[in-house]
């Protein structure tokens, strides 16, 4: 029986106040689908709303273009996933072996206070399963908390889209939150390295990647945790 992975993503599609769009980025949702599933592994999508996950269309720029999402442009299994994915409501955690959520601003604003994602992120961990994410998706492990009441984040090595990062997007002033400020309040031992290089890091069942350019190392992780 193949394992089983859920995939998280966001709803959410306004930019803040700038009358731009925003989603989840293409690069940290394909380059980890291809990883589990090349891994053999089943991939359910859910998104808070069900339905089309709106894609960021920054990411869809020729600048950002990798192999997967290449070949997420010409895969149709996958985009029809994208636009048909499962409600959050509906899942439960028993049915899978780990979760990850791919990241863009959109988790910022309906992942990070979502009852249904924070009480789902709890039940892995209360069933001994790990849980991952890349970039602005961390905003999603904020508020969950351990049995004992304290924060999931606190006093872990943690990760996610860095301040300096933000800065340079040029949205430090859009955004509801930093995220890097937000982890370090939560108690958590953040890390980061030089803007857009690759890093991801693993504190027990939870496993955090900065940047896109961590999409894989971060899903490659969380295949090596369930594997082992």
């Amino acid at each position: 029986m193949s394992k089983r992975i859920l995939m998280v993503l966001t709803s959410h599609s306004k930019l803040g106040n700038t009358g731009k769009k925003t989603g989840f980025w293409v690069e940290e949702f394909a380059a980890p689908y291809y990883e589990f599933i090349d891994a053999g592994f089943s991939v359910t999508l859910v998104t808070p709303k069900g339905g089309q996950a709106p894609i960021d269309p920054t990411s869809e720029l020729t600048d950002f273009q990798t192999d997967a999402t290449k070949r997420f442009n010409i895969d149709e299994i996958a985009q029809d996933l994208i636009s048909n994915t499962c409600i959050l409501s509906d899942i439960n955690s028993d049915d899978f072996d780990g979760v990850f959520y791919p990241g863009g601003h959109g988790p910022l604003w309906d992942l990070t206070n979502n009852s249904q994602s924070i009480g789902l992120i709890e039940s892995f961990l209360n069933a001994n399963k790990p849980i991952a994410a890349v970039c602005h998706a961390t905003a999603a492990f904020l508020n969950a908390k351990e049995k004992s009441g304290e924060f999931v984040v606190k006093n872990k090595a943690i990760t996610g889209f860095s301040n300096t990062e933000e800065e340079a997007v040029q949205l430090t002033n859009v955004v509801p939150f930093l995220l890097e400020d937000e982890l370090i309040k939560r108690g958590s031992d953040y890390q980061k390295i030089s803007d857009w290089h690759a890093f991801a890091i693993q504190d027990g069942l939870v496993i955090t990647g900065q940047n896109p350019a961590s999409s894989s190392i971060a899903a490659q992780k969380l295949l090596a945790h369930i594997t082992k």
